[in-house]
């Protein structure tokens, strides 16, 4: 268990993903040809487990003379990305345990999914990977759905980048936009006054009168920001050619493989059941331990959808038709 200063303690929940798989495959093997055949299968794979030990006690002893750790390890991490990047709370985490504990030459496997989102946040999340190559990890990110702008941020640090087929990648650019309410308050008789010291703490604005100097400075921040931007990738992906690929573009997996934004094309699924037949495979998952409140007020939740379940289903089917209209339009 890890524990977080000023906040409820994080629990670190572990997964071997060789068992897990091994299991999966003999619960199928006994469904399907039997319990016989499942024994012969369990001997076979008792006897492979052995020699693939008897080979790694080897490799250990001849690392080891020169002074090398003794068998690699893979360890597997999740990245769902929102537009805050509020994943990374867990994420910090997780690499902190990893630093602490896995060997250098042991490899870290982000399945990581993002469309991007605030620039400082993204800016956190990536430097977390940072981390891990800085402690002599190898690092691979696998993206099965999309890693554009703040979600490629983090994707760019990796040694290497696994992407599906129509995977969404790119769009190395900065985008803001803000609706401005200054004729509407003016044609109601509102006024609105705004005090700053220093000649560029605010310049446009949602309720003030934009003029062209405050647009021409915003532009200018959005500009320079982009270009932090493309530094950051040339410093991990040296390859690519940015002036093609820095435009705010996203490319599907068939086309990023030729232009250098991805190494290989493979889902995170297929590139992790390839590790498993050499590597010791475990998955990290951690979340913020529920609090006594939390925990009542989920069982409150529970009740009420029960009694709403019960007794006003139709009106709830009814409403639920209604949100989900609003969600589609607004």
């Amino acid at each position: 268990m890890l524990f977080h200063p000023q906040k409820n303690p994080v629990e670190l929940k572990v997964m071997h993903l060789n068992e897990a798989q091994a299991q999966r495959r003999q619960d199928l093997m006994e469904a399907t040809q039997g319990k016989a055949a499942l024994k012969k299968f369990k001997k076979s794979m008792a006897k492979k487990a052995k020699q693939v030990a008897k080979n790694k006690s080897k490799s250990a002893k001849g690392k080891n003379a020169k002074g090398s750790s003794a068998s690699q390890q893979v360890f597997v991490l999740d990245f769902d990305g929102d537009m805050k990047a509020t994943a990374v709370k867990h994420l910090r985490e997780e690499i902190s345990t990893l630093i602490s504990t896995a060997n250098k030459g042991d490899e870290v496997v982000v399945r990581l999914e993002s469309g991007g989102g605030l620039v400082h946040s993204y800016g956190l999340a990536a430097a977390q990977l940072v981390r891990l190559k800085d402690a002599g990890l190898k690092l691979t990110v696998c993206v099965d759905k999309v890693a554009a702008s703040g979600g490629y941020m983090m994707a760019c640090v990796a040694d290497n980048i696994v992407a599906a087929p129509f995977a969404i990648i790119g769009s190395i650019g900065v985008v803001s936009q803000l609706p401005n309410f200054h004729k509407w308050l003016k044609n109601h008789d509102v006024d609105y006054e705004q005090f700053t010291a220093g000649d560029y703490k605010r310049t446009v604005t949602v309720f003030g009168e934009n003029d062209d100097e405050d647009r021409a400075k915003y532009q200018e921040e959005l500009e320079q920001t982009h270009l932090l931007f493309k530094h950051f990738v040339n410093r991990y992906r040296s390859m690519l050619d940015l002036d093609k690929v820095a435009t705010g573009e996203h490319w599907y997996g068939e086309d990023a493989i030729h232009l250098n934004l991805i190494d290989s094309l493979q889902t995170s699924d297929s590139y992790i059941l390839d590790l498993m037949d050499n590597n010791e495979v475990y998955a990290l998952h951690s979340r913020q331990k529920p609090t006594l409140a939390e925990k009542l007020g989920f069982a409150q939740a529970a009740e009420a959808a029960l009694s709403i379940a019960a007794n006003k289903l139709p009106e709830a089917l009814m409403r639920f038709d209604f949100n989900s209209r609003l969600n589609i339009l607004k």
